[in-house]
């Protein structure tokens, strides 16, 4: 067993951790969670099934004790800040634990970057490239032959189409739906059960059916 530690909280960390206890518990993966790292509870809070073992910033000791990593430290209202914490606590990419729960589809010639998260129901079509840290969350579907870069969060339900290029940071919110052939940029957001048919530059947020621009992110 690889034993896991998990950056983040309540919300994507402790379903993620979930997920993974689940799947170990049927045999399907070699990764048991130990714990969080996390910067607002106090360390020992039991959150869910998993306590509080450590601070972000103490990712080295537990890289030096042997542990692997998901980061799942990421925000609707644009990415920088977040990505560049994470990237700063100098986490090697052959030490970010990758996950795919057994209940996912994913085709053979899929490509999952290191630290990428698969959440059950999951479907996605051949040809597809996931950069590191990407997450995809219960029941989202992703077409063939994209290009999604890292640190994206695909939320549940989100139907994402073919042929896209999809950038670093990217928020795709809850039941979203995106049209083929299709530009997002670097922290884009697109929010919830909002309809894609356009291109997203870099740090816009988009929103409703039709998607249009929001505002900037933050």
């Amino acid at each position: 067993m690889r034993k896991v530690a998990i950056l983040g909280g309540l919300g994507n960390a402790t379903v993620v951790a979930a997920a993974i206890e689940h799947a170990r518990r049927s045999g399907a993966t070699d990764l048991e969670v130990a714990g969080f790292l996390n910067d607002r509870e106090e360390i020992g809070t039991q959150l869910d099934m998993f306590p509080v073992i450590g601070r972000t910033g103490d990712a080295k000791r537990f890289l030096d004790d042997g542990y692997w990593f998901i980061n799942t430290i990421l925000r609707i209202d644009g990415n920088r800040e977040r990505i560049a914490m994470f990237e700063s606590l100098g986490i090697p990419d052959d030490r970010l634990a990758s996950f795919v729960h057994p209940m996912a589809y994913v085709a053979p010639s899929v490509q999952l970057g290191p630290g990428t998260i698969i959440m059950p129901q999951v479907a996605m079509s051949p040809g597809t490239k996931l950069g590191k840290g990407t997450i995809m969350m219960v029941g989202a579907t992703m077409g063939h032959d994209n290009e999604v870069g890292e640190f994206c969060h695909i939320a549940a339900q989100a139907c994402v189409g073919s042929y896209l290029k999809i950038g670093k940071g990217v928020h795709i919110g809850f039941n979203a739906t995106i049209r083929e052939d299709l530009i997002i940029g670097d922290n884009a957001t697109l929010g919830m059960g909002a309809v894609l048919t356009k291109n997203i530059g870099e740090n816009e947020i988009w929103a409703g059916n039709p998607a249009k621009f929001l505002r900037m992110a933050q």
